[in-house]
């Protein structure tokens, strides 16, 4: 096994900054401008832990490709972290748009293109009925609601080092006691979310089954694959474990697909025969546009309509002026119907396994102690041998200084990739040469790092 040699990787790292900062003067310059009005010169402060002294600014991205003001181009991996899944700016979302603009853009009353995405999605993800938000933090946010009112139960159970959003249920994590406190970084939590929350480790079936047997847990919030801390697979058996358990002791189960979408056109649960109570979504389905989604089975959606007081039904805490607008309902009707197709998922998942074949070539060839990890049309480097079971595992294996410097290597090169993690994303818009692209500079980066 070659080491990497933390001095060599300083070097690299501060060669690297200085490239960035030479070429791109504009985006400097711009940051520079906007520390006087925006916090941190930036639109959301979180922007500023993109690598490099100062973030890029956007020029406009088209298809799978982005370009800043400085006039370079970049094969955008990253794609919004799902939120430009179907490409940027896609023709038949566009159209669509542009239609729905003359007639209106909010009326808080439906539209005819509400009815063929209900269809659409309950064909997809088989839900029965379903429920249009802004966000997918929304469509967590009143999923849990909706389930604390019809169980009467208080407790949420999540995993640990999981990621829905900005729900404050959900930012909540296990200390090395195994007590439940906030999640390192959590924003001013109203309460302790231990009051709210309970928290497992992923594929810990014995834990789970602890949590649950008190009978106060109105649910489990669950990404069908852990995405936000790397990707950390289930193990065989869990998914029908959960659901097992989860009907043993009366908890619903919420199932999150704004990432996961990736697995296929019904995202994990249609690739892999789920049963959800409730499903998720968001991000991906809009083609950019901001929008969510939930979707309940029919007992679900039966025990909902008997707690509904109709009367203040638009001020309980579900609801929003702009949800299901029709020009968000348009960009999805448009982006489910014509972009992410059938078709194009087979495209997008086969470009997923050529990415993850030649990251693990590359890893194997220069013996580097990392692994690739695929999911659908996602995958995932990690800087560790053996792959995670569970968010914490991920966790303790994530490596800032290497992070950082991979993601500022591909910047330099003109391959965007998610931040915070080594994610890449496919889009029916990527080609088999800008997963080449990267493979060439992985290579490169790599046979730097061990001097090889």
């Amino acid at each position: 096994m070659k080491t990497l040699e933390q001095t060599r990787l300083a070097t690299l790292m501060a060669r690297e900054r200085e490239r960035f900062t030479k070429e791109h003067p504009r985006s400097r310059k711009l940051h520079q401008q906007a520390g006087h009005s925006l916090l941190s010169g930036v639109p959301m402060n979180w922007m500023t832990r993109w690598p490099g002294d100062f973030p890029v600014f956007v020029a406009k991205a088209s298809g799978a490709r982005l370009t800043d003001v400085d006039g370079i181009e970049y094969v955008d991996l990253c794609l919004g972290d799902t939120g430009a899944m179907a490409g940027h700016a896609p023709a038949p979302t566009l159209k669509a748009i542009a239609r729905q603009v003359r007639r209106g853009l909010t009326t808080m009353l439906p539209s005819a293109d509400a009815v063929w995405v209900g269809d659409e999605l309950r064909r997809r993800f088989g839900l029965a009925y379903w429920q249009f938000t802004l966000s997918a933090t929304d469509a967590n946010r009143f999923a849990i609601r909706l389930c604390r009112e019809i169980t009467g139960r208080t407790k949420v159970l999540v995993y640990d080092h999981c990621y829905h959003g900005s729900v404050d249920e959900t930012f909540a994590t296990l200390g090395p006691d195994g007590t439940v406190g906030p999640s390192h970084g959590n924003i001013g939590p109203g309460v302790n979310p231990a009051l709210t929350t309970r928290v497992v480790q992923w594929n810990d079936v014995a834990a789970l089954e602890r949590a649950l047997a008190a009978g106060d847990v109105a649910c489990v919030l669950a990404e069908p694959v852990m995405t936000n801390v790397g990707i950390v697979l289930p193990d065989d058996g869990y998914h029908a474990a959960l659901r097992e358990l989860t009907r043993r002791y009366g908890t619903l189960l919420i199932i999150d697909e704004t990432h996961t979408l990736c697995a296929g056109p019904g995202g994990y649960t249609g690739a892999h025969g789920l049963d959800p109570d409730l499903l998720t979504i968001g991000k991906a389905i809009g083609g950019g546009v901001p929008c969510g989604a939930y979707g309940m089975s029919k007992a679900v959606a039966a025990r909902v309509l008997e707690h509904t007081l109709w009367d203040v039904a638009d001020v309980g805490g579900i609801g929003g002026t702009l949800a299901a607008n029709p020009l968000s309902l348009a960009a999805m009707r448009a982006t489910l119907a014509e972009v992410l197709t059938d078709a194009a998922f087979a495209r997008m998942i086969a470009l997923g396994e050529r990415f993850e074949q030649g990251v693990a070539e590359t890893i194997a060839a220069y013996d580097v102690p990392w692994h690739v990890v695929r999911v659908g049309c996602r995958a995932e480097y990690l800087f560790v041998r053996e792959r995670p079971r569970n968010g914490a595992e991920a966790g303790a294996a994530m490596d800032r200084d290497l992070d950082a410097f991979m993601h500022l290597y591909m910047l330099n090169r003109g391959v965007l990739m998610t931040p915070f993690h080594m994610m890449a994303l496919m889009s029916p818009a990527t080609t088999e040469a800008d997963v080449d692209r990267h493979t060439a500079v992985f290579r490169e980066a790599v046979a730097e790092l061990v001097g090889g």
